[in-house]
């Protein structure tokens, strides 16, 4: 089968100004692809995911779809599908997954599409990452625009304390830029946001597989000491958050928020 990446990428047109290149998805397409395949083997994320937000015969958004891995999936039971990605080289791989799904070029803060349109967006590592130093805000603002009244915006975030996975972010100078968990708790429930901890985990089919996706996930020293603790490990556990939040049944006037930073990270 061949490379879903050997396609030519489009090169017209800027890329949004509150964009920067994931390091993990925009560099190594393919290997993210496999870190994919390795998540939630026993469908418990998913299933909370449906919980959530039902999106059977709905439109769904996968805000920040990257090269639309998820697509297909949501395609399965959705009324309609819209990745929303605003790196230009993973645009082709995301339209030609198998499905059907529409894949526009955009951003958390500048949606392509009507106002009052959407029933539920997902956004899986993508651009929700709150601080002191990046103002999440004008996306959250953006979101809401295009929900209907009591549509969902569903958060896939990392649990920076349970599981091994957070023990390597805890050891990771890289996971700086996804903020304080504290902080990350406050920020939404401000927002009026339920928060709910998922529990699951990765399972490759090589260990390394799972070498691979740590060293590009983590610094080497961080990943090479786990995988030495781990001599036999294929998997691990793995905790998310699900930050739930749901447009009001009427306007209301945006937040009142700081100008967005130049650069916003777009993943994990």
């Amino acid at each position: 089968m061949p490379s879903l990446w050997n396609e030519q990428s489009p090169t017209s047109g800027n890329a949004p100004a509150d964009f920067a290149k994931a390091p993990n998805q925009g560099l190594h397409p393919e290997l993210y692809e496999i870190e994919n395949a390795a998540i939630d083997h026993d469908d418990t994320l998913w299933h909370e995911l449906i919980g959530a937000a039902p999106w059977a015969g709905k439109r769904i958004v996968d805000l920040g779809c990257g090269t639309g891995y998820w697509l297909p999936r949501y395609a399965a039971d959705a009324r309609e599908v819209i990745g929303i990605e605003p790196d230009a080289a993973l645009l082709p791989a995301a339209r030609a997954r198998s499905g059907g799904a529409t894949v526009l070029r955009g951003s958390a803060e500048h949606i392509p599409l009507p106002g009052d349109s959407v029933d539920v967006v997902h956004a899986r590592f993508a651009y929700f990452f709150p601080s002191d130093e990046n103002d999440c805000d004008p996306g959250l603002d953006e979101v809401m625009r295009v929900l209907r009244p009591g549509g969902s915006l569903v958060v896939i975030d990392n649990d920076q304390r349970r599981g091994e996975f957070a023990d390597l972010l805890a050891e990771s100078s890289w996971a700086d830029a996804q903020g304080e968990g504290r902080a990350i708790h406050r920020w939404w429930a401000d927002r009026g946001a339920e928060t709910n901890p998922v529990m699951s985990s990765w399972s490759f089919d090589s260990r390394a597989d799972l070498a691979a996706v740590l060293r590009m996930e983590f610094p080497s020293e961080v990943a090479g000491d786990w995988l030495a603790r781990h001599p036999d490990a294929t998997g691990l556990s793995y905790g998310y958050l699900l930050h739930l939040l749901t447009a009001p049944a009427g306007t209301a006037a945006p937040r009142q928020h700081k100008p967005p930073p130049t650069a916003t990270r777009h993943e994990r």
